[in-house]
């Protein structure tokens, strides 16, 4: 029985019953517009549900006075009441959860917290796509709650899929990782889990950030606002787009949005090659392009690369920008017109795009309680199942380091006493990282491992700066005390974060005297936990046999505690595995953040980036992570020849360069893939989760990487049992690599597929004539 047939109760009874719909739904929220209610607007053709979304659309903009247009090209769009239409604010986020960032958002009332997953960098660290859809699915049934309770938006500028380029970087934590296949498979399985899977309809609009390029934000004297990454055609192809691709062309991304920098001396905001020909031109992009927060109007005012602002906003909307985070479009936009600078056709495309999406998300479908997911409310917010999926996700994504003389798991009869020490030791909001909401509620590592024996906490240092000692004596005694000690070090926002990079690499302050001085004194084994979202060169406690055991977890969400507790007592056997080079100290202290090459050169002494393509000493490895257990690979079958057929009637001489690389776009790329089947044994004595990373490495070349992930897996093995995996490698996308005009190749010859310590090699060929 629908509400409105219920007969009304007396006034007491009313207002209990109101309060209970208040509880169930949260406060009533009228249609954003085509109110059924309303006669005269809801007969409008943009309001028929029945008509192509295309006819409503034109039908609306054909409605609109240009002051009207221009107010709607704004995150904080003005209403037209005129039409029906309310106000509607665009910002809102959803990086790892509904978050409080933007002001779409307020959480309080009926919505006092959401779920806070992991941030990105530790959910990335579980390489497991399942996952990260399955998390997108409950931001976005919490995000659609909030909606129709009136406390959030239905558009979510996340996720942030940049590449982890430098160590130092402090937005890194928002990304998975440094790895372009990487990031661009997450970006795709995420989005997908937001948006849903309703054909063209959107359950929230993901979008895609900072298009492209941006991994600087604040290093010596160099800042977001001020930069221009001199990016060659290589990397940009090779590297920097290929997560944007995958998320527009995999996820089908709702949204793109453009970056602060310049690159190559033209602002991502106004440069139509990067936004109208390649987001929208090659990728094909269904949605709208976004700015980053007043990037025209730094492009205008810091970075001065037009001359008046009315030119500003006419380069920006003709480069194809459908939506300005901020004022400036709304306030320049139609005199840039009037001027002749900008035809009101142009504002007509970009409406286009941003209603569209509106609609696609039912927003001018009428009353919202009757639309798919309109019975969401409050109930479904912060539920056990929700909850618990925050946990799996923070159990996952925690990374074991180093095991010496298995000093983990801890032992409930041997470590009855644990000492508890370090500055994140009882942290709860430094969990969970940053562009975060209010949790729904946290457990600190000091209430999880509590939850298995008793503890003696000090913390040591009094925050992660540790400027000095004065704490050390106490947390030194209660290492003696205990039998077992766990520090929990590392970093939080006050050394990492939007606006703030790093200057080196090393723990902050005091930390590592800290760490050294109570293994020292430990009676029991030392375990070190590390949250971060950067890597920490930590090569003292490596090579120090006192500390037995190094656990990453990141920043663990608000389940945090609870899940490093599962793992130091092996209740969980830890399957995460690096998404970033952990390097040495030395890497970063001659290294500038604004050069942007990815490639080593040892004509300029130039290290390189990221595991592709640096070949010095590290900390640990991209991919690293040990288990409980041990696993072993055996490639049961795979072809030792793959012929790539040729596009059309080209003779392989003229697809090729020298006869050893295919063009990408002269090959036949739909379904060309290399399969492989492989069996994961475990074989030691506890049941456990084997992440599979399968890499390649290319044919010898000056184009090629050292070697790049081809694609990943994970697998559940049973203690002394085995697994078969299938493997699909998508030739063109993932074995081809980019020449120095960034134009993509499939290298012909010998490629060298590597899975752990097995390798298979493999030889691509060009097919003859006529194949």
């Amino acid at each position: 029985m629908g509400i409105g047939s219920l007969t009304l109760p007396s006034p007491p009874q009313f207002v209990i019953l109101s309060l209970l719909l208040l509880c169930a739904f949260g406060e009533a929220v009228d249609p954003f517009a085509c109110d059924p209610k309303d006669a005269v607007t809801a007969g409008f053709p943009f309001c028929k549900v029945s008509m192509p979304m295309s006819d409503r659309v034109n039908d609306l903009v054909g409605r609109l006075t240009l002051q009207e247009k221009v107010r709607l090209l704004i995150n904080g769009a003005a209403p037209i009441p005129r039409l029906g239409i309310e106000g509607y604010e665009w910002w809102s986020e959803a990086l790892h959860g509904v978050s409080d960032v933007g002001p779409g958002t307020k959480f309080g009332g009926a919505f006092p917290g959401a779920t806070s997953f992991p941030q990105v960098i530790s959910t990335a660290a579980s390489f497991n796509a399942t996952l990260w859809e399955a998390i997108g699915r409950v931001v976005s049934d919490e995000a659609r709650a909030m909606y129709n309770g009136g406390s959030a938006g239905l558009t979510y500028w996340s996720p942030n899929v940049n590449i982890f380029r430098d160590p130092r970087w402090g937005r890194g934590q928002e990304t998975p990782g440094e790895d372009p296949v990487l990031a661009g498979t997450y970006a795709a399985y995420y989005v997908k889990g937001l948006q849903g899977n309703d054909g063209d309809r959107l359950k929230v609009a993901a979008c895609c950030k900072h298009f492209t390029a941006y991994d600087l934000d604040n290093w010596n004297g160099v800042d977001r606002f001020h930069f221009n990454a001199q990016v060659s055609k290589q990397d940009i192809e090779d590297t920097f787009d290929v997560p944007f691709k995958m998320c527009v062309q995999d996820g089908n991304v709702a949204s793109v949005m453009c970056s602060y920098n310049e690159v190559n001396g033209v602002p991502t905001c106004a440069d139509p090659n990067l936004l109208r020909n390649t987001v929208r031109g090659q990728w094909k992009l269904d949605g709208y392009i976004v700015s980053d927060c007043d990037s025209v109007g730094v492009f205008y005012n810091t970075q001065h690369y037009t001359t008046t602002p009315e030119q500003a906003a006419a380069d920006a909307i003709k480069a194809g920008l459908d939506l300005d985070c901020g004022p400036f479009l709304a306030q320049h936009s139609e005199d840039a017109v009037k001027q002749g600078l900008l035809n009101e056709v142009d504002i007509n495309n970009a409406l286009v795009n941003t209603l569209r999406v509106q609609m696609r998300l039912g927003m001018f479908d009428g009353e919202p309680s009757v639309q798919p997911f309109g019975k969401l409310g409050p109930k479904d917010v912060c539920t056990p199942s929700n909850q618990e999926l925050a946990l799996e996700a923070a159990r996952q994504g925690i990374v074991l380091l180093k095991n010496s003389g298995v000093s983990l798991p801890l032992s409930h009869r041997r470590h009855r006493t644990v000492a508890v020490i370090g500055p994140n030791s009882d942290a709860t909001v430094s969990m969970i990282g940053n562009y975060a909401g209010v949790a729904c509620g946290y457990t600190s590592p000091l209430q999880g491992i509590g939850s298995y024996v008793k503890t003696i906490h000090q913390l040591g240092c009094a925050n992660v700066a540790c400027r000095d000692d004065k704490l050390f004596s106490a947390a030194i005694d209660a290492a003696r005390q205990a039998d077992a000690t766990v520090l929990v070090m590392g970093l939080d926002q006050s050394i990492e974060a939007e606006f703030r990079d790093r200057t080196g690499l090393l723990l902050p302050g005091r930390q590592q005297e800290l760490v050294s001085k109570v293994a020292k004194a430990s009676k029991g084994p030392t375990v070190l936990v590390l949250m971060s979202g950067g890597p920490i060169d930590v090569s003292f406690a490596k090579n120090d046999p006192r500390i037995g055991a190094i656990l990453w977890a990141g920043y663990p969400g608000q389940a945090g505690g609870a899940a490093i507790a599962d793992v130091l007592y092996g209740t969980t056997n830890p399957g995460g595995k690096l998404p970033m080079t952990w390097y040495p100290q030395d890497y970063v202290s001659n290294l500038a953040m604004t050069d942007m090459a990815m490639r080593s050169s040892r004509r300029r002494n130039y290290p390189g980036r990221t595991y592709r393509f640096y070949k010095g000493p590290v900390v640990y490895p991209f991919g690293h992570g040990l288990s409980y257990t041990n696993f072993v690979h055996t490639i049961v079958n795979a072809p030792h020849v793959v012929t790539v057929p040729l596009d059309g009637h080209r003779r392989s001489g003229n697809a090729t360069v020298l006869g050893k690389a295919i063009k990408v776009n002269h090959a036949r790329c739909n379904k060309l893939s290399l399969g492989l089947q492989v069996n994961v044994k475990n074989t030691g004595s506890k049941d456990g989760t084997h992440t599979m990373l399968v890499f390649s490495t290319p044919p010898a070349g000056h184009w090629a990487p050292s070697k790049q992930l081809v694609a990943f897996a994970k697998v559940y093995v049973s203690a002394r049992s085995e697994q078969q995996v299938g493997i699909s490698i998508h030739v063109c996308k993932f074995l081809s690599v980019v020449d120095r005009s960034g134009v993509r190749r499939i290298p012909t010859g010998l490629h060298r597929i590597h899975i752990g310590d097995v390798k298979h090699s493999v030889s691509l060929e060009a097919a003859t004539l006529g194949v």
